[in-house]
């Protein structure tokens, strides 16, 4: 997983098992933590701060429930990555 700028923007850009990219907000919804500094095994990234867990295919929290990431649409043609932002 890398953070990128895009249009004066962070993006979280993970590469989840099976080829498949997601992006997300790259700070943690519960103490804005960035993300980055957190661990990714298999497709649940833990956030270092407090450990909160998140499926990296969803963004949907796993520890805990009720929680998520905000995610962003992603493409992906001939080796480039595209984002798009909400207006």
């Amino acid at each position: 997983m890398e953070v990128f700028e895009v249009d004066e923007e962070e993006v979280l850009i993970v590469h989840a098992p099976g080829g498949e990219v997601r992006a997300y907000n790259p700070i943690c919804p519960h103490q804005e933590q960035p993300l980055i500094e957190g661990e990714l095994e298999n497709c649940v990234l833990t956030c270092s701060a407090h450990l909160w867990q998140f499926d990296v295919l969803s963004g949907e929290g796993i520890n805990p429930t009720g929680t998520s990431l905000i995610n962003y649409p992603v493409k992906t043609e001939e080796g480039a990555i595209w984002v798009a932002f909400p207006k």
